[in-house]
């Protein structure tokens, strides 16, 4: 027997498309709508099961703001969530929201089925190693630059940044001027071009300032 179901996406077609396939496969489409922002509104009309919910950017603000409210609303319907799986903290925050579920979106129609009706029989339905990895990200998240670091980014010319990364790996003047392949004059010049911009007084204090902005985050990342 099928799953009732409510299909959302931002893209019509997408979303359309997702519910003829399922429909050919036994379930009960209710109701298709997008953006997925009409998801919550379309669920309290049709009161369905299972609401498919796909997320073109899972990482953007508010993305699972209508899931959120679903779960609020209508506790007793599970989402499953259907976007890319590239940035994990996109999957961690659809499940912090309260999805039921998470399927990548370049998965086979046969996954989607499956996903609806365990979400339905109130499983997990998301792949084993994208769960483990989610919820690795939600009890250890990284944590991103915030707008001090972006700032500072910002002042910093490519050689400072490459020496501030050098001077929070612990290199002395002359050793940052043999990485870089220039002259200890020049090596210093820069280092106290870096502490000047960071408002920094010592290299530990330059050091501790790309740490707690997570500018340092972002060197290492670059």
């Amino acid at each position: 027997m099928g799953v009732r179901l409510v299909v959302v996406d931002d893209h019509r077609l997408l979303a359309e498309a997702l519910a003829a396939a399922l429909q050919v496969r036994g379930h009960r489409v209710l109701a298709v709508g997008s953006p997925t922002a009409a998801g919550p509104d379309l669920v309290a009309q049709r009161r369905p099961e299972v609401c498919l919910l796909g997320v073109a950017r899972p990482g953007s603000p508010g993305a699972f703001a209508p899931v959120r409210r679903l779960r609020q609303e209508r506790p007793e319907v599970a989402v499953v969530v259907l976007g890319p799986v590239d940035d994990l903290r996109g999957v961690a925050n659809a499940f912090a929201a309260g999805a039921a579920g998470f399927v990548r979106s370049d998965e086979r129609i046969e996954v989607v089925d499956r996903s609806i009706t365990r979400a339905k029989a109130g499983e997990a339905a998301v792949a084993v190693e994208v769960l483990q990895a989610a919820f690795e990200r939600l009890l250890h998240p990284v944590r991103e630059p915030d707008d001090e670091a972006l700032r500072l980014l910002g002042a910093l010319t490519r050689r400072e940044i490459q020496v501030l990364a050098r001077i929070a790996e612990g290199q002395d003047t002359q050793e940052i001027a043999a990485g870089m392949g220039i002259a200890a004059s020049t090596a210093r010049t820069h280092v106290q071009r870096v502490l000047m911009k960071l408002g920094a007084r010592t290299r530990l204090e330059a050091a501790a300032v790309a740490d707690r902005t997570g500018l340092l985050a972002r060197l290492v990342r670059e």
